[in-house]
């Protein structure tokens, strides 16, 4: 983790100044800003809706015990609709052209048991910049439960990990609200990594334990004072919802660089990627499902990976418009632009790729 990455300044051809410039001509030509409108705005409203409504539902009438399970999936449901659509676009600074807005959208997280910090040096700093580079990329890393590279240590139990890995998936949130964060901040702090500028670790620190006893005040102690429910079918009910939220959340996520077609380059002796970081983009993020509308409208634009990965600062309700201007100048510069035509196809592809990376690695002479 401590080498220095660099990438490749070598692109006789021009792509991604060509690329950029046909889509900032694409939103000037059309007058129309680069970050939300009101399709995202109504949508921010909508899953807010689906994740709270529920809760003060639970806090206010007395339902059966059927219809309190369905209600915690659904929260569940809004809570990674909020991760994918509000969270993920105002942390990027693409929600709004006002900085207080996305700062507003961005804090979300708070409610989903994440923080803010952590995040976007986990996302903005490490996996957008060094994408899919072992030992850089933190979102491959799965500690040693599941190798998602040729360049992670191989464990016996790998070799089960396309049958075994659907199951953890789901422990996603649940993590972070009890040890995940903790244990980020605490690494990030020490190697002074940042989004912006470096805030103090008493500030960090303050922040983290103060919105994570609000977080547990709202979702813990509130139900236990004013519903009348038993503690340990509240905790299944957390649970509940925090399991359906991490595996509609990680299995999207694993989609666009845990596939087969997405490459895993490691840099040089000297630390150099061999290409741009732009390129490089291209070769290690795969997008899926970009004409089914309801993935489109769900996922936030996390299936058109390759869009968002060259330009994160475009909010994602833009990427179907611009994914033409990107592919067919991938496609006029000789470059790859992997997708899957289904989500279904893209699934069979991760588990593919898990099913490889869990086989004993062969010896080599």
């Amino acid at each position: 983790m401590e080498t220095t990455i660099k990438f490749s300044r070598t692109d006789s051809a021009k792509f991604f100044r060509t690329l950029n410039k046909r889509v900032n001509n694409y939103f000037k030509e059309n007058n129309i800003k680069r970050t939300g409108n009101w399709k995202l705005y109504l949508k921010a409203i909508i899953m807010f809706a689906i994740y709270l409504v529920p809760y003060f539902l639970f806090l206010t009438l007395d339902m059966p015990t059927w219809l309190q399970i369905v209600l915690t999936v659904v929260m569940g449901v809004g809570m990674a609709g909020i991760g994918m659509n509000v969270m993920h676009d105002g942390n990027h600074g693409s929600f709004s052209s006002k900085k207080w807005v996305n700062k507003l959208m961005g804090s979300s997280i708070y409610i989903l048991a994440g923080n803010v910090y952590n995040w976007q040096v986990q996302h903005n700093v490490l996996h957008h910049t060094y994408t899919n580079i072992h030992g850089h990329d933190e979102d491959m890393e799965a500690g040693r439960v599941l190798r998602f590279s040729k360049h992670g240590k191989w464990h016996w139990a790998h070799k089960f990990q396309h049958y075994y890995s659907v199951f953890l998936y789901g422990l996603l949130t649940f993590n972070w609200a009890l040890t995940t964060d903790f244990f980020q901040m605490k690494r990030y702090m020490k190697r002074k990594l940042s989004y912006g500028k470096l805030q103090s670790p008493a500030k960090q620190w303050s922040t983290l334990l103060i919105t994570k006893t609000i977080y547990i005040a709202m979702w813990i102690v509130i139900p236990l004072v004013f519903i009348d429910l038993a503690w340990w079918k509240i905790l299944i009910g957390f649970f509940i919802m925090h399991y359906t939220a991490g595996l509609i959340l990680s299995i999207i996520f694993q989609l666009a660089h845990m596939v087969e077609d997405a490459h895993m380059p490691l840099p040089d002796e000297t630390g150099t990627m061999k290409n741009t970081w732009a390129i490089h983009q291209l070769f290690t993020t795969v997008n899926f499902s970009t004409k089914n509308k309801i993935m489109n409208w769900f996922s936030g634009g996390l299936n058109h990976q390759v869009e968002h990965h060259i330009f994160p600062h475009i909010s994602h309700v833009h990427y179907t418009k611009i994914s033409k201007i990107v592919k067919e100048t991938a496609q006029e510069f000789n470059l790859p632009y992997h997708e899957y035509k289904t989500t279904r196809k893209a699934l069979v592809a991760h588990f593919s790729h898990l099913r490889e990376m869990g086989m004993k690695p062969a010896i080599s002479a």
